[in-house]
């Protein structure tokens, strides 16, 4: 049997007249679309264009909800009471799978955002809060999240699937999680060494770490590729291309997990 992998992107990340990523190229290159909900980008007209974009090419929607927070693109942490989180969850959820129905799709995943996410993995109450408003919204949702981590422990433990993510542009800390984007070394652009780290994580389940390291990040299901990027989209073609020759069958982790 071969074996089956995700490509996902940030995508719909646009504002009214500030353009954000190569949203119609990148989509031809990757499964799953994580769709801005307006909180920390996007905008009800970007999210429509982003569903028609990524239904015309067969790309599966998820939600990537985010903090309140367009001015610092949902990357600076906020304290949140659980009931907000949750809130703040069910609220950006709801509104893309309002757009997904209107467009006679349906909804594939959930995925945090920025601060959300990165908090998430690790804050046991912020995840349970963000997990509580997907459950109560559809138990059919699939739980992005890296493997190993509070986000995904209580996704299952609530009975949701969850696609273990690698991100293919981000450089990981030793303990796991990934370099702050203040630092230089937070990025990765260069397409040889992504794809390097992909089959590498895809294949043997680890990926090297910024001191050289090697860490253990288990079976992955779905490789990120972020889609503000400068190179997003020449990674995202090159991941794909590598994927498929290595005789890895790539498509939307609703139809392997």
């Amino acid at each position: 049997m071969k074996r089956k992998i995700d490509i996902n992107c940030d995508l719909g990340e646009s504002y009214g007249e500030f353009k954000i990523g190569n949203d119609e190229k990148i989509m031809s290159h990757i499964t799953s679309a994580n769709i801005a909900c307006g909180f920390h980008a996007g905008d009800p007209t970007t999210i429509a264009r982003t569903i028609d974009i990524a239904k015309k090419h067969g790309v599966a929607v998820g939600a990537h909800p985010g903090y309140p927070d367009i001015m610092g693109f949902g990357r600076r942490e906020m304290q949140l009471t659980s009931e907000e989180a949750k809130n703040y969850t069910l609220y950006q959820v709801s509104a893309l799978r309002g757009f997904a129905q209107a467009a006679s799709l349906s909804l594939q995943h959930v995925k945090p955002h920025g601060a959300l996410y990165n908090m998430a993995v690790k804050d046991e109450k912020l995840s349970k809060a963000i997990v509580e408003a997907i459950k109560a919204l559809d138990t059919g949702l699939i739980v992005f999240a890296p493997p190993n981590s509070t986000l995904s422990e209580a996704a299952a433990k609530n009975g949701l699937r969850v696609a273990h993510e690698f991100f293919a542009d981000r450089a990981y800390n030793p303990n796991g999680s990934l370099i702050s984007r203040k630092q230089s070394n937070a990025i990765i652009q260069d397409p040889k060494k992504v794809v390097e780290r992909v089959v590498k994580a895809v294949e043997d389940g680890t990926v090297v770490a910024a001191n050289g390291e090697v860490l253990d990040v288990g079976k992955v299901h779905t490789i990120c590729v972020h889609g503000d990027t400068p190179t997003a989209l020449e990674l995202a073609e090159t991941i794909k291309k590598r994927l498929v020759r290595a005789g890895i069958e790539v498509k939307p982790v609703s139809s392997f997990i």
